[in-house]
């Protein structure tokens, strides 16, 4: 038994794909889940409408400003930031009227309007208790809540959800969900099909026929890239028919922006697929370079502005991160083009720079 031990330790120190994927793998996911993950969140952009420019408006701006978990873009007006809250560059806008200075002097009701974006469910919740938070320590430092049990007696906020009003989470999730879906079929599945090919010897009759590089590649692609679409159109069914999930953007365009997610994810599968030529080292590297990105780095779960400023330029090259925000603003807000458009664009490189180097990648010898 100890001769076979021997040998298999042996063999297993040759292999490096399995020294790699034993080391490697539990380092990247203990790197993951201990900078990439966080439930908490900081870098919260907040917009601050001060239509009152009185000193104490201004100490409560610099509560904001001052806080850690708050970035504050300021606006005289309303319209500054009503763009940016949709476009998705803003978690929440605070608006404090003009009649704000003279009511807290009158010791009369004084409401703040809170407008939060709801596409993100776990941001949206914390926007409202973040902001409210910082304004019960202002009220302290002022002294306006001294003998008060409740501070709303004084300032009151009044919360405005966009997109998702009642802040629930499968809203959020359910269209994020489409991407980890099609990742699985764009990228796990397809990085199987050529590798299949050089470890059953088939590949050897294909390229005894007179096929070209391109040929092969499109065989490859046309069938997963129906299925990917297939499975794209049944989970948007059944999400919005059957799980009251509204989408309130274009069929088309979810059609469109669909499509150009799944071309990038099939280029990465094929190009893992032949570079590789084994399956069980194909499935390794695209669990890591495609099903962990698309279900920890593209915003579906946590919060992107939350991470450490590396992983955030990590998150940059991960094409489910542009597909994830398209998706939400799809569903959710509508063809807020401004959000769409650059995504897309990002995708549509991403699609035209894998399949480019699968088809150079794709050998036609036996090599």
């Amino acid at each position: 038994m100890w001769g076979l031990v021997r040998k298999e330790t042996y063999q297993m120190l040759r292999d490096p794909s399995s020294v790699g994927i034993g080391i490697a793998l539990p380092l990247l996911l203990l790197f993951l889940f201990t900078y990439a993950i966080s439930l908490d969140v900081r870098n919260i952009k907040l917009g601050v409408v001060c239509e009152d420019n009185s000193p104490i408006v201004n100490r409560l701006l610099a509560s904001f400003q001052n806080n850690k978990y708050f970035m504050v873009h300021v606006a005289r007006d309303r319209r500054e930031v009503q763009d940016d809250l949709v476009g998705g560059r803003l978690n929440g806008v605070l608006v404090i009227p003009a009649d704000f200075a003279s009511r807290i002097e009158r010791r009369s009701l004084s409401p703040l309007q809170l407008l939060v974006r709801g596409s993100d469910v776990s941001t949206a919740a914390l926007v409202q208790n973040y902001v409210r938070g910082v304004l019960r320590h202002w009220l302290i430092q002022e002294g306006l809540n001294a003998g008060q049990r409740n501070s709303g007696e004084i300032v009151r906020i009044e919360s405005r959800v966009w997109f998702n009003q009642e802040i629930e989470s499968r809203a959020a999730l359910l269209p994020g969900s489409i991407a980890v879906i099609m990742t699985l079929i764009g990228t796990l599945l397809t990085a199987l099909v050529v590798a299949r090919e050089w470890e059953r010897g088939t590949m050897e009759a294909l390229l005894a026929t007179p096929i070209t590089r391109m040929d092969i590649v499109l065989s490859k692609f046309v069938p997963y890239f129906i299925l990917g679409m297939l499975a794209m159109g049944l989970v948007a069914a059944v999400s919005t028919l059957g799980l009251g999930v509204p989408l309130r953007g274009s069929l088309w365009v979810l059609i469109m922006v669909s499509a150009t997610f799944l071309c990038s994810a099939l280029g990465l599968g094929l190009l893992i697929s032949s570079v590789t030529r084994n399956q069980f080292v194909a499935s390794q590297v695209a669990l890591i370079v495609g099903y962990l990105p698309a279900l920890i780095l593209s915003g579906l779960v946590f919060e992107i502005d939350s991470m450490p400023r590396l992983i955030q330029y990590l998150t940059c090259v991960m094409p489910p991160r542009y597909f994830v925000s398209a998706l939400r603003t799809l569903f959710l807000a509508g063809n807020v083009w401004q959000v769409i458009l650059p995504n897309t664009v990002v995708l549509l490189g991403f699609a035209a720079f894998f399949l480019t180097v699968t088809i150079q990648k794709t050998k036609m010898n036996l090599e």
